[in-house]
């Protein structure tokens, strides 16, 4: 393109009339022939700013994650560890939003993050149905998206990280029944069973996981199931209630740590804990964690759910750094058992 400014610094002046007056022409052709100077340098020029890499030009990426409640102690884990990880690398830019809970929120947030057109997207979707269609959409505009550790109705995503729910209850309903048989001689028992937020595949399938162990043992039964949507101030308040109208209780299963703390809280409030079995699932680590109630005798067992985090940080990396790289559709991450023999162990293992 012709630079205005070089026009009107080497083009020689016109009279009114529009005929070139002579002491115009004389500078004209000393400023061509500066011109013709200039062309190779300018050239060369060209040539290098064209070839060399742009101080600052390396590629930066941006990885999205809609967080679904940031309130949970599980999820602040979340955060924490993929802000931790993606931190060792200066090219990434990492932004964060918080549903607070909220499907709609959740909803609005992801369709501002498509319009933004991350590098990466990651999912924590709150419920699996409301999320369907918009990670959908994210599909749509071709942005690699990582469901992380809770589905959805239809498999939109590049790949799912996640672990096995089912199992998880499977193996808090065999501790139960180990633990009755323990108590009684024989597998009987009152079971209180405090839910979180229905219809999200961790609630649907760590209640469906234990209740498939239960129904092979007539004389276990489940006295009461109030829905504390794993926040543990809703758990101490339900639990509250269920004490008030079950004399006997045997074991609560909370489908989280957080609710089975506060049912706790609600049974000691009432000096009720000691007669009662508090089993719960995350096994965080730290002082408010999971491990550290089952070495304080709060709980009488977790099952650690794994953050899945330090994977999905591991897949992202390679989306994002190799063209050639296919995920697999699904990675599963083992859980861990967490009880008085080997709390102290994990603990020490976690903290260091």
């Amino acid at each position: 393109m012709t630079n205005p400014n070089v026009g009107r610094a080497f083009w020689p002046a016109m009279t009114p009339s529009g005929v070139i007056s002579r002491a115009a022409a004389r500078p004209a052709r000393a400023s061509t022939r500066n011109l013709k100077s200039l062309v190779p340098l300018a050239l060369i020029l060209c040539l290098f700013s064209c070839s060399a890499p742009r101080v600052g030009g390396n590629k930066q990426y941006f990885v999205a994650f809609s967080q679904c409640n940031n309130a949970e102690p599980y999820r602040a884990a979340q955060n924490a560890l993929m802000t931790r990880l993606f931190a060792a690398y200066p090219d990434v830019k990492l932004v964060i939003a918080d549903a607070q809970q909220d499907n709609s929120k959740q909803v609005a947030q992801v369709e501002t993050f498509i319009r933004q057109k991350p590098d990466l997207l990651i999912v924590a979707p709150n419920e699996r149905a409301a999320l369907t269609a918009v990670m959908g959409q994210a599909m749509e505009a071709k942005i690699p998206t990582i469901c992380l550790e809770r589905d959805i109705l239809q498999p939109n995503y590049t790949t799912y990280i996640r672990s096995d729910n089912a199992a998880i209850g499977r193996m808090a309903g065999g501790f139960i029944v180990d633990y009755l048989k323990r108590k009684y001689g024989e597998p009987k028992g009152r079971i209180v069973q405090m839910r979180g937020l229905l219809g999200v595949e961790g609630e649907i399938n760590r209640d469906g996981g234990a209740k498939s162990v239960f129904a092979k043992y007539p004389g276990i039964q489940i006295v009461a199931e109030p829905v504390a949507d794993w926040i543990q101030a809703k758990a101490y308040d339900r639990m509250t209630e269920v004490l008030r109208t079950q004399p006997k209780i045997d074991v609560v299963y909370g489908h989280n740590d957080p609710m089975a703390i506060g049912a706790y809280l609600a049974a000691r409030e009432l000096g009720r804990e000691k007669e009662i079995a508090f089993v719960g699932v995350d096994g965080l680590g730290g002082d408010a964690g999971g491990i550290k109630k089952v070495m304080d005798g709060v709980l009488a067992a977790t099952f650690v759910y794994p953050l899945c985090v330090d994977k999905a940080v591991e897949i992202g990396n390679r989306i994002l750094r190799e063209p050639a790289f296919r995920p697999e559709k699904q990675y599963d991450i083992e859980s861990t058992m967490v009880t008085a023999a080997n709390a102290a162990d994990l603990y020490r293992r976690l903290a260091q």
